[in-house]
């Protein structure tokens, strides 16, 4: 099955790491894990929730660059630096994704993340 690597996305900061921002295989798009990063490709401190927004906002144009639809994304994983922030970002997500239609998702809390984030989040998008 060919692959499409996505590695630039007008939008999104590109990633100091050797990485791709999204791997499109068949009718599937699997999204590198985004954080609160600015136009400068700087972090960009905030609340769980600002962070989390921005890190979506990543999500969906990545997304939207592999020729998918934020409604298209079947699993989000969320890291957190601090559990007691999964509160604050339950709320965004639900605004995100409506009810009924809402992915599959893992969270967890982590060690660290990459330049002192809060946050990092990942995604898989399918269609049929």
């Amino acid at each position: 099955m060919a692959r499409k690597h996505i590695v630039t996305v007008d939008g999104v900061p590109p990633s100091p790491s050797p990485i791709s921002n999204a791997v499109v295989v068949g009718n599937q798009c699997w999204i590198s894990g985004q954080l609160s990063v600015g136009p400068d490709g700087k972090y960009a401190p905030g609340t769980a929730r600002e962070e989390a927004a921005r890190a979506f906002a990543h999500v969906f144009r990545i997304a939207e660059a592999a020729g998918f639809a934020s409604s298209d994304i079947v699993y989000v994983d969320i890291a957190f630096i601090d559990l007691a922030d999964v509160s604050d970002v339950n709320g965004l997500y639900a605004e995100l994704f409506l009810e009924g239609r809402r992915p599959a998702r893992t969270i967890y809390q982590a060690a660290a993340l990459p330049f002192g984030g809060r946050v990092k989040v990942q995604a898989v998008a399918a269609r049929e």
